[in-house]
Order: C-alpha cells, then sequence, then structure tokens
C-alpha cells in the first residue's frame, strides 16, 4: 500500500490546525505515510464578499451552493480521487468502511454546514455519503477528522505495532478487551490475576474470554459480522456421518465415500480453524479407503507436490461410529462437547444460526457441527444431540438442496467467518 492523499474541502481551515499537528496523525504526515490537504471553499466564493452559501427553496436554513464546491472539487481531483461527504444521511461508518477507504489512494472529503450542500453536487460529485452516528453535528469537519484518523491507523506504519491494530475494537468484528496499568491495586480494585501471573498464554486467554463477554453484553449486533473462533478457547470438530443417514424412501442406509467430499471439507475446515474432520463410517473399506488417500497426500508433500493438500488432509480422522467419535473429543478435551446436528429439513426445535453463534460464544465448551450424508442425519441422531441448527435457506424459495459440501463451507463461514 502506497501514500494516502487526503484532501479536505472546509469553509473552516483552522480546524485541522492541531488535528494535523499532534498525536499519531500528525506524526504520520511528518514522515509521510499520508498526505493531507487542506482547501478553503471560500477561495471559489461566487463573488468578492466571499459567499459560498445562499437560503434553502422552500424555506429553511442556508445551503452550500454547488458551484463554489464544483470549482474546489475540480482544483484538486485526481483520476483516482474518490469524494466522500460526511452526512447525517449516510451510511453508517464502521470499520469495513474503513477498510474500503484504506484502499483508496486518493480520498477528498467534503465538509458540509449549516443545512448541508445542495443535492445537485452531491448527485453529480459524491462517491459516497457517510454517517458518524445518528446525531446532528454543525458541520464536516469533525467527521472528516474521524474519518483521517481511522483510515490512517490502518496505514503500515503510522500505528507502531500491527498487533495493536489487529486488536482493536471492530477490527475482528469483536469489542477489544479491558486493559489496566500500574499500580496492582487501585482504590481497593485489583489488577486481574491472570494479568499479573506472567503466564503469556493465560492472559492471552483471558483478554480473548473477556473481549467474549464484553461484546455478548455490550454490542450483540456485532456478532454477525464477527469470526469468534479465536474467542474461543475449546476445539471444534466437524463430523461427517456416513451411518446412519435417511435414503430417498427415509430408509436408514449406509452412505459411500467420497474423495470430492473428503477434499472439500478439509480444506475448509482447515481455513476456518476446526481442529478435526471425523468421518464416521462402520465400513473397513471405506476407512481403508479413506486412510490410503491421506497417505498418498502425505507422500505427496514429503516429494513436495501440494503441501497444503496433505496438511489439510491431516485432520481427517475415522471412526465406525459416532459414539466412539463423542468419547474421542470427550477424553480429548476431558469435556463433554456441545453437540450441533445439522438438517436441510425444517425441525421443530431448531435454533437460527445466530442465536447458536451467541450460544457457543457464551458456552465456550467444546463444538461438534455433525451432518449427515445422502438424504440427511436418521431422526436417532436428532434424540442424541444439544441442538439443531436451522437449514441453510438461500432467500429464494424453498430449494435448499446443497451438497454436504457446500452446506459445511457455508456453516462454518457463518460461525467462524470475519465479515
Amino acid at each position: 500500500m502506497g501514500v494516502v492523499r487526503f484532501s479536505v474541502v472546509t469553509a473552516f481551515p483552522e480546524y485541522f490546525h492541531a488535528f494535523l499537528n499532534t498525536s499519531i496523525v500528525g506524526k504520520a504526515i511528518k514522515e509521510g505515510k499520508i498526505e493531507v490537504e487542506i482547501v478553503n471553499l471560500r477561495d471559489f466564493a461566487q463573488n468578492s464578499y466571499g459567499q459560498i452559501d445562499d437560503y434553502s427553496y422552500g424555506g429553511g436554513g442556508m445551503v452550500i451552493m454547488p458551484e463554489p464546491l464544483y470549482k474546489a472539487l475540480e482544483s484538486i481531483k485526481s483520476d483516482k480521487a474518490y469524494v466522500v461527504y460526511p452526512s447525517p444521511q449516510g451510511v453508517i461508518l464502521t470499520q469495513d468502511v474503513v477498510e474500503a477507504l484504506a484502499a483508496k489512494d486518493h480520498v477528498i472529503l467534503i465538509c458540509g454546514h449549516y443545512e448541508g450542500i445542495d443535492e445537485r453536487f452531491v448527485e453529480k460529485c459524491v462517491d459516497l455519503e457517510i454517517s458518524i452516528g445518528d446525531y446532528v453535528l454543525t458541520g464536516g469537519e469533525l467527521p472528516a477528522m474521524v474519518i483521517i484518523d481511522a483510515v490512517s491507523r490502518l496505514i503500515p506504519g503510522v500505528v507502531g505495532k500491527k498487533e495493536a491494530v489487529l486488536e482493536d475494537s471492530f477490527y475482528k468484528g469483536m469489542l477489544d478487551y479491558p486493559h489496566y496499568t500500574r499500580p496492582a491495586e487501585w482504590n481497593g480494585i485489583q489488577v486481574p490475576e491472570e494479568l499479573t501471573s506472567g503466564d503469556h498464554e493465560r492472559t492471552a486467554r483471558w483478554r480473548m474470554r473477556q473481549a467474549a463477554l464484553r461484546t455478548l453484553s455490550r454490542r450483540p449486533d456485532l456478532l454477525p459480522r464477527a469470526g469468534i473462533r479465536p474467542y474461543l478457547s475449546r476445539g471444534i470438530y466437524v463430523m461427517l456421518v456416513h451411518h446412519p443417514v435417511l435414503n430417498k424412501n427415509d430408509e436408514v442406509v449406509t452412505s459411500a465415500v467420497t474423495g470430492l467430499d473428503l477434499h472439500d471439507i478439509s480444506r475448509s475446515c482447515m481455513t476456518y480453524g476446526v481442529d478435526k474432520f471425523l468421518v464416521i463410517t462402520p465400513l473397513k473399506s471405506q476407512r481403508d479407503m479413506i486412510h490410503k488417500i491421506t497417505a498418498h497426500w502425505e507422500r505427496a508433500s514429503k516429494e513436495g507436490l501440494n503441501p497444503m493438500r496433505s496438511e489439510a488432509l491431516n485432520l481427517v480422522k475415522t471412526f465406525n461410529s459416532i459414539e466412539f467419535a463423542i468419547m474421542w473429543i470427550k477424553r480429548r478435551e476431558k469435556e463433554k462437547p456441545f453437540i450441533v446436528a445439522t438438517t436441510a429439513k425444517k425441525r421443530k426445535g431448531a435454533i437460527p444460526w445466530l442465536e447458536l453463534k451467541r450460544t457457543i460464544l457464551e458456552q465456550d465448551a467444546p463444538l461438534c457441527l455433525v451432518f449427515g450424508t445422502s438424504w440427511g442425519l436418521a431422526d436417532e441422531i436428532f434424540n442424541q444431540v444439544d441442538a439443531v441448527l436451522d437449514p441453510i435457506l438461500g432467500g429464494y424459495g424453498e430449494y435448499n438442496h446443497l451438497s454436504v459440501r457446500s452446506a459445511v463451507a457455508v456453516a462454518l463461514d457463518r460461525f467462524f467467518g470475519s465479515r
């Protein structure tokens, strides 16, 4: 990423003097990591009186006229310029919007004042209107500063440590954890023991857990876009069941293992931080075939051929029954896993994915997501699980006959994908 250039069009350039010469933004400008140009709108006034505004048609307050804005914009606009107008009518400024702006070469910020700016200028020249919240300010200068500050933090070298940016509130879709400094006791309140123990792993676990609990209690609305895997301290398991499953006549059968399922699901598991991909089949011949496939890619990896495929397939572990697989997880985690069955059919008591995501984060228990092959899991399995996930629906009609590979990828992305 190169130097990001900001241009600010404002009738009140004096607003920006202290902001651009102090703290992190001021340092970034001096070091040439960002460029900020302040353009005085009054230099493009309609007359010698410096007029830039007039009365609103239909009654109301003063509105900034389009011609001074247009002339100011034309004087600074580059081929790659992206024009932003801070406005109460704009999209809410979120970390996603900030990251999109950070990818631009030249961001032009148009600061309104009074009742705003002429709508014709907005229609003709503005790429995006942005609101920093549901309240009204006297002008666009403060929002422009907020946007510059938020974008600047993402530019390499502006903030000293990259980790500081990655751990910020909202960057990963979650709130930040609480912070403490010396003294260790203040007004009878102790710094949490986890932070003074000297155990870095224990400290990291505590911070992630506190971030999760804080998000759940204060901003649960953030959960849809948050990848929660880093905030879970226990293992995550995907189980692919080949018996007992149903055929199209609702008869209990054993389905065949396919190499395509093994390859695609193992790669999805690797991508989203799943600990193990458990494949259930009572047929020894099928388990032998799975071992043959994984062994082939392990040999290929040693010869330098597609080592990432071998790493993903290394997550595969076979069992002859669901019961044995659950027992293995319990021994590994020293705790009973929270078992979630998936289905393509409507079932009474099934839980919407967002509510289940909240439950998973609250419990922080080992998690096992169970997927069926053929025409779905046999009914007996649903009596043995802790929760059933609502079917995946595309939002267009009732058709939802996804391959199990697709269903696993969608489910993992909803729970563990970031934004």
